[in-house]
């Protein structure tokens, strides 16, 4: 594993949406003596597989999971993240967004316990902050679960293809796959939002399936 490697993996299916995204990515500061790679994945099956597949085919220490129509703002994102990661080696993965308790549900947006910022545009553009702050000093909150649109590893972690076969749930399956290993799952301090998410309109059609599937796997977790 190279420990001076930053990768990305996008699973993409609109040209659009991955030129701009990549249009960020290069805009980003790189830390001295590191280097970038980035990995599409076209037709991806699910989401889980398409990020286990690119996982496998970066020898990356960091790898960075997003969303195509996730545009990362914040230039100094590699160094800030690669801060947090060699302070806090306990720390397996980052979010932008997450909750520090999950719910009986599931649902990660069913509480209170939201932590993290974003940037969100669907008919308008609006700073979302969230229901509990993370303190400059602290620099970090643990949470149980981070929301999918970014996901930043500092060790590698098989995604549970077999059992989320769509694009719901994953995240938070990784999330509880990283804590089952002993790691912490973090959102960091963000004085500005560091991503633009352009997630428009929502498909939830699989949605109560792969909630199913998550709670019969994890519920004991909960």
């Amino acid at each position: 594993m190279n420990p001076n490697e930053f990768c990305f993996i996008i699973c993409s299916n609109n040209e659009t949406y991955l030129s701009e995204c990549l249009l960020y990515l290069n805009q980003l500061n790189v830390p001295a003596g590191y280097s970038t790679d980035v990995i599409t994945i076209g037709q991806a099956s699910s989401l889980a597989a398409g990020y286990q597949a690119g996982m496998k085919a970066s020898n990356a220490k960091y790898k960075i999971y997003l969303h195509q129509d996730v545009f990362i703002l914040n230039r100094n994102f590699l160094s800030d993240t690669l801060h947090l990661f060699e302070k806090n080696p306990d720390i397996g993965m980052l979010g932008m967004v997450g909750t520090k308790k999950l719910p009986k549900s599931g649902i990660m947006w069913d509480t209170k316990q939201r932590v993290g910022a974003l940037r969100s545009c669907s008919l308008n553009t609006v700073d979302d902050f969230f229901d509990i702050p993370v303190l400059p000093e602290s620099d970090y909150e643990t949470v149980e679960a981070i929301d999918g649109l970014l996901m930043m590893t500092q060790y590698d972690i098989d995604w549970r293809e077999d059992l989320f076969t769509g694009w719901d749930f994953y995240d938070v399956s990784q999330s509880f796959e990283f804590r089952r290993q002993g790691y912490r799952v973090a959102v960091p301090y963000q004085e500005t939002p560091w991503v633009l998410h352009d997630c428009g309109f929502l498909n939830l059609s699989a949605y109560d399936t792969s909630r199913d599937i998550f709670l019969k796997e994890y519920a004991a977790e909960l």
